[in-house]
């Protein structure tokens, strides 16, 4: 993990095989970009599956998670603190 300046923080983030968060939110925006694997990602209401090379963005305050499937996914990952 690396933070830049008072309100970024980026993340190499691993996340194994068959692992689920079932929800949570946070008041910061937070973004990325699937670097292997597949995961897929609730954001609100909206469920989607990403792969590599695949972007996603979370909205301050949006309830989201995300469930992997049989192989790890790595993520790069962005947020901005508030």
């Amino acid at each position: 993990m690396a933070e830049f300046g008072d309100k970024l923080v980026m993340a190499c983030m691993e996340i194994g095989p068959e692992k689920e968060d079932t929800g949570h939110q946070h008041p910061f925006e937070q973004c990325g970009i699937v670097i292997e694997g597949k995961i897929e990602m609730f954001i609100g209401e909206e469920r989607i599956i990403l792969e590599a090379m695949d972007t996603y963005f979370i909205p301050a305050g949006v309830t989201h998670g995300w469930k992997t499937f049989e192989i790890p996914a790595r993520l790069l990952d962005v947020s901005a603190k508030s």
